[in-house]
């Protein structure tokens, strides 16, 4: 019986708020807004960094378990102001193919792919990009990027040596540039990288991540292309360092550290003039900057929770006035404070709780918008999902707790004489 008695209590909470909603439409449009607001934010941008994160792990992965980078700049956040004081690293020396050619000649060295990035227009008759991502690479690039060729096949390394003007493009710049033609059908035609023709050899679809947009228009081009005929500079030029069949990572990193100091003669005591990282490195520095944004989110949010809280405790102080005499009835009937204090707790959660499922509903198409439009797979975790809906409740209990408390200590005399 007392099971039953609760579930007709809380049927009777739900119902109670929501006529309280019908009968205060502006307060509760705010407090449901409110709520909504909050459980958005935190469920959109949990479904984002959920869609980001495994983007990143897979193109991390596709590098392989034991591959490393070798960089001019420190993988780290790191803000510089122009001053040598700020970014020491300026000073380093860059990275040259000779350093890339020493790194391979070392005996657990499997290979090293070369590169550097930039932009530049690209055209096709009528249609133009006025600036498209352009990376240059060594043949072997294909090894270490997250996608596969669709169609037509990658350069080789005899092309990158005689800087041939070959160029393999990704999906999106395929369709942009020939928006009638198929993967297939555009194999063999002449782009214009700059002023210099190109002719597309393949077709690649990458993998959306945080470091390679599949949505971003992109070429790439043999190394030795970009270096002679599209006057790529190579100041920020890297490499990637894939180490040979069961030498361990840090062996490789070791092997490829010493060669590095013994070709720019650096002295014991000093520090290298460049910069090794791992995959694990990335990604500690890609959830750092994950973590710092998404606790600013958190406190959006909290406003949000906050903005509806207040509008909660507005709604049930004028709900307790309004039925004061209700109140004084149910009590003179026999009905305890506990029972009264229940039922304005269950009104006020059921408020917040219709704001969540709204912020849910917004949340969730607004995923399904990004999957859709975007190269990221976001998803909407059941974590978020649940804290969410705990999350509303919570604010509705708590601040319901004084109006619900102000109702259950009502004298039933008192209430029953108000007007």
């Amino acid at each position: 019986m007392k099971t039953l008695d609760r579930l007709k209590m809380l049927s009777e909470g739900v119902t109670i708020a929501f006529d309280s909603i019908r009968a205060n439409k502006v307060r509760a449009s705010l407090t449901i807004l409110g709520i909504a607001v909050g459980v958005f934010v935190v469920t959109g941008m949990s479904a984002t960094v959920q869609g980001i994160n495994s983007g990143v792990s897979a193109s991390l992965a596709a590098a392989g378990p034991t591959t490393f980078f070798v960089t001019r700049w420190p993988v780290a956040i790191n803000s510089c102001n122009g001053s040598s004081d700020s970014c020491p690293w300026r000073h380093n020396a860059p990275l040259t193919l000779d350093d890339a050619h020493v790194i391979l000649r070392q005996p657990g060295i499997h290979g090293v792919i070369v590169h550097v990035g930039s932009s530049a227009q690209v055209k096709y008759r009528g249609n133009s990009l006025s600036s498209a991502s352009v990376d240059a690479y060594t043949a072997d690039w294909t090894e270490v990027s997250g996608g596969n060729m669709v169609a037509g096949r990658n350069f080789t390394e005899g092309e990158n040596t005689d800087a041939s003007s070959v160029a393999v493009v990704n999906v999106a710049l395929r369709k942009q540039l020939f928006p009638d033609l198929q993967n297939e059908q555009a194999i063999g035609k002449e782009i214009l990288i700059g002023a210099n023709p190109f002719r597309i050899i393949g077709i690649w679809d990458q993998t959306g991540s945080l470091f390679d947009d599949a949505d971003t228009p992109k070429a790439t081009v043999p190394f030795e292309s970009a270096y002679r005929k599209l006057n790529f500079g190579i100041r920020w030029l890297d490499l990637t360092v894939k180490p040979r069949d069961g030498v361990s990572q840090d062996v490789a990193m070791d092997q490829a550290i010493s060669a590095l100091r013994i070709r720019r003669q650096l002295k014991p005591a000093q520090d290298n003039t460049f910069f090794v990282s791992t995959p694990e490195k990335v990604m500690e520095l890609y959830n750092d900057i994950v973590g710092k944004f998404f606790v600013f989110m958190i406190g959006l949010s909290a406003i949000g929770l906050m903005v509806g809280g207040v509008g909660v405790i507005a709604i049930m102080m004028i709900s307790v006035t309004e039925r004061t005499r209700e109140i004084g009835v149910r009590k003179a009937l026999g009905a305890t404070r506990l029972t009264i204090l229940w039922q304005f707790l269950v009104e006020a959660a059921t408020l917040t709780m219709i704001g969540a499922i709204a912020g849910l509903s917004v949340g969730g198409g607004i995923t399904m918008l990004i999957r859709s439009k975007t190269s990221i797979q976001a998803s909407m975790p059941p974590w978020a999902i649940l804290a969410a809906l705990l999350g509303a409740a919570g604010t509705g209990i708590l601040f319901g707790l004084l109006p619900a408390i102000r109702a259950s200590k009502l004298d039933p005399v008192e209430a029953l004489r108000y007007e």
